[in-house]
């Protein structure tokens, strides 16, 4: 098992050329992927920001949305507060970042992410893809 910030999540279902090929991969080693229930709001907002700009009609952002909750029904956790607020504590990353890295923790397993803050803050947990794919 690992957890996957909503990044890795939405490019399986969001064309990217590279990191749709690179989310793949890592759903192919590990398929076990966990998330705190925030990811649906922040990959809620993702789909927003495609209808907005016209990629993508209501129809379609809706299959994606039902397909995505699909793929991680049993993988979604809740996070205790206390947990975020430590680690907001001793980082510069947003509440956000931190409900997958508190996640992580509690799992004691890595956060698969492209981002780079997180990497660079939370190294010990943290894993770029590529990382994890070596």
């Amino acid at each position: 098992m690992i957890v996957v910030d909503t990044n890795v999540i939405s490019y399986i279902f969001l064309p990217s050329q590279e990191l749709t090929t690179t989310a793949k991969r890592i759903y192919r080693k590990d398929s076990n992927w966990a998330a705190p229930l925030l990811w649906r709001s922040e990959f809620r907002n993702v789909l927003a920001f495609y209808m907005r700009r016209q990629q993508m009609s209501l129809a379609k952002a809706k299959i994606i949305m039902q397909d995505a909750e699909a793929m991680m029904i049993g993988f979604e956790h809740t996070i205790a507060s206390a947990a975020v607020i430590n680690l907001i504590d001793n980082s510069s990353c947003s509440a956000y970042d931190c409900e997958f890295v508190a996640l992580a923790h509690e799992l004691n397993v890595p956060l698969v992410t492209f981002d780079k803050k997180i990497l660079q803050e939370f190294g010990g947990t943290a894993v770029s893809p590529s990382q994890f794919l070596a």
